[in-house]
């Protein structure tokens, strides 16, 4: 099987790929595309699971963190920029 790239961007990206590691221009190809399914896949998963557990373990975190013990509403914050309620 062929395939005909006519595309200069395209064929210098190749080469340069080769060239970089050492390999046969088909062997690039092959490469760069394992990778690039790899990439996309991996992406998939991510996006398959539900923000609210890809952010539990920041949450997790952050209820470990001490609390001030400070009110913080909106007089708390009027207070902090110099602001009369």
């Amino acid at each position: 099987m062929v395939i005909h790239v006519k595309d200069d961007e395209a064929d210098l990206l190749v080469r340069k790929l080769a060239r970089s590691r050492g390999i046969g221009i088909t062997e690039a190809i092959k490469e760069a595309t394992r990778e690039a399914l790899a990439a996309d896949a991996a992406e998939a998963k991510v996006v398959d699971v539900p923000l609210r557990m890809r952010l539990q373990p920041l949450l997790d975190r952050l209820d470990r963190l001490p609390r001030g013990g400070l009110a913080t509403d909106k007089e708390f914050f009027d207070e902090l920029w110099g602001e009369e309620s």
